[in-house]
């Protein structure tokens, strides 16, 4: 063979092998689901809330509710008798705090809304618990000044948090 020969020949073996072996053999890509396959509904327990910010757990509960809805192929189910699984937590607390203050009034320009939860999910049929007191974290920032108040930012940081928890329930790789 000659120079160019070589080349396509390597070439051509190499095209070969990357496509018998496939991605998934290494450890890269598979069209495995993301999230267990032995699991097809979710009971969701509304969260207990352990502050004193009332509210907020029926804020995340919804977002949690939708989030499990359009992101993971489960369902929300209310009867106890129909579900294969269980989600339940609580909100262990609701800070807020200044990030920003004007120094000529000594007035917070923008504020921080920290929600931490702890988050369990069960799966009813094994009795395995899926998620075991896992605590979670999210944050929203608001600024009075642009008509935004803690609701607005516990809202947005509830739905943060909903979808860290959905993150929480895809397998581990």
């Amino acid at each position: 063979m000659t120079g160019s020969g070589w080349i396509v020949w390597l070439a051509g073996l190499t095209v070969t092998i990357a496509t018998l072996s496939g991605c998934a053999g290494w450890g890269g890509y598979s069209n495995e689901s993301l999230y267990p396959d032995d699991v097809t509904s979710v009971r969701l327990e509304m969260f207990d809330n352990r502050s004193f910010r009332r509210g907020v757990e029926y804020e995340l509960s919804d977002a949690l509710a939708k989030r499990i809805e359009a992101e993971t192929p489960y369902k929300i189910v209310s009867s106890n008798d129909r579900t294969d699984s269980v989600i339940s937590g609580q909100l262990v607390s609701i800070r807020e705090s200044a990030l920003t203050i004007d120094r000529e009034v000594a007035e917070p320009l923008e504020k921080e809304v920290v929600l931490t939860a702890v988050v369990n999910w069960k799966n009813l049929n094994t009795g395995r618990l899926m998620i075991n007191n896992k605590t979670v974290t999210a944050a929203a920032s608001y600024s009075e000044f642009q008509s935004q108040d803690f609701t607005y930012a516990s809202a947005q940081a509830a739905n943060k948090l909903a979808q860290k928890i959905v993150e929480f329930m895809e397998n581990n790789w």
